[in-house]
């Protein structure tokens, strides 16, 4: 009873972004299991806390239980936005009220209108030559859901889904000089690379992005910058004297998807991320976000790719006992997992098919906004070492050309796994050489 009662206390209070808090505690493992737990606590009898990140918690429980942590954090956010937010049955988070509809019919929507449905917005996407249309939903939206499904069975409907960042920060101090110089720029001089992201907004007036060019979306035109995005962005791009990116000066094409919104992350407005980057001839785009399969993003997603598009996703820190997660699940999709500075896989990480490469993404900074660096951790960091390498590769859609680029960063790879292709490390390290570059020496955590 008393687990519960805390459980229920951690989750009225608010989910950071990202976490600050102590250093994890180093426990012994768990006898035959090797899995750490507390001297007389059984791991799973622990109590998890949703204000602290995947990364913090590692250490203190059974890493088969971090699915949890994304289940009581889920709960905490929809709990503080009932007004805009529910769960659909399986527990994932979505607008409250709202069902998409890709590319409807007008006969669907006359339809949909005489059952009492409402054209909340429309998204054109033009990049994939389609559109969406949200309709409100009277009533249960579950239910809404499957009215429209019986009035149209032949159209693409689903809910608005939730899709969240994959990755937690921790502020440092100490002057910039202190961060190491890379040896070398990646770019060589050579033709800058075009990259696109789909996150929450970058601060672009970031020392890390002086004088680059930066093509920002969403958000009405608004700026809306935030940390994940910024560290994200930095990781890919950034290049000053002592810090750069995989892919030092290439111009960014970034869509903010959040905007401070409680709604921030949903489908329609991934998807028309998505389709300006189609149309701006982006080669390569780095989703560093997680959520659930939705019907209508993974076909947007297979049309970015049919048009020789890559696209590059973090695999998620919901830990190796977890389902996967999109749109690093979906076919074609380069799902990217994170090690550590000893090539160790993060505990965090998720495991299977989907995974593709590895790249660093632990005990390593990135800019942070709205200025200074932060030590992060998590696949959402790793995923845009990827990008930025594969952006450096490919200088314009071409579906053949995409699939060599992927293949000769393969081959490249440093094999940590079992030989070839494994549920671990994909194909292996690759961008080992980076983590030396944005690691920030003599810093510590605040």
């Amino acid at each position: 009873m008393r687990t519960i009662a805390l459980l229920v206390l951690l989750l009225i209070q608010p989910a950071a972004v990202a976490q600050i808090g102590l250093p994890p505690v180093r426990v012994p493992q768990l006898p035959g299991t090797g899995l750490p737990g507390l001297p007389g606590v059984p791991a799973a009898d622990l109590p998890l806390d949703p204000d602290r990140s995947a990364a913090q918690l590692a250490d203190e429980i059974d890493p088969r239980r971090l699915r949890e942590l994304r289940s009581l954090r889920i709960r905490a956010l929809l709990s503080r936005h009932r007004d805009v937010l529910e769960a659909d049955s399986h527990g994932a988070p979505i607008v409250r009220g709202e069902v998409l509809v890709l590319a409807p019919q007008p006969a669907a929507l006359q339809a949909a209108s005489a059952a009492g449905f409402t054209v909340v917005r429309e998204r054109a996407l033009e990049g994939l030559g389609t559109r969406i249309v949200v309709l409100h939903a009277p009533g249960s939206t579950a239910r809404a859901l499957q009215r429209l499904q019986t009035l149209d069975p032949a159209g693409a409907y689903d809910f608005n889904h939730i899709y969240t960042d994959s990755g937690a920060s921790t502020p440092v101090t100490g002057a910039d000089s202190d961060i190491a110089m890379a040896a070398d720029d990646p770019n060589g001089g050579g033709p800058v690379a075009r990259v696109g992201l789909i996150d929450s907004g970058v601060d672009v007036s970031h020392e890390a992005f002086s004088g680059l060019p930066i093509q920002q979306h969403g958000c009405a035109g608004r700026a809306v910058p935030a940390e994940h995005g910024t560290a994200v962005a930095s990781l890919m791009v950034a290049r000053t004297a002592a810090f750069h990116g995989a892919a030092p000066g290439s111009t960014l094409y970034a869509a903010d998807v959040f905007c401070g919104l409680p709604t921030g992350g949903a489908v329609d407005a991934v998807a028309e991320a998505f389709a300006w980057l189609a149309e701006a001839r982006v080669p390569v785009i780095n989703v560093s976000l997680v959520g659930p399969p939705n019907r209508l993003l993974e076909v947007v997603v297979q049309g970015v790719l049919a048009r020789g598009h890559i696209v590059v996703a973090a695999v998620g820190n919901d830990g190796p006992a977890a389902p996967p997660l999109y749109p690093a699940a979906w076919q074609g999709v380069v799902g990217v997992t994170a090690v550590d500075a000893k090539g160790r896989v993060l505990v965090e990480a998720e495991r299977g098919p989907q995974v593709k490469l590895a790249a660093p993404g632990a005990d390593m900074a990135a800019a942070r906004s709205p200025h200074g660096y932060a030590l992060v951790r998590g696949t959402s960091f790793a995923s845009p070492i990827v990008a930025g390498l594969l952006a450096l590769e490919l200088q314009t859609p071409d579906k053949e050309a995409a699939q060599e680029a992927v293949a000769a960063l393969a081959r490249r790879a440093l094999d940590l796994g079992t030989p070839g292709l494994d549920p671990v490390y994909g194909y292996g390290l690759v961008g080992a050489e980076l983590r030396r570059q944005p690691a920030l020496a003599g810093l510590r955590a605040d």
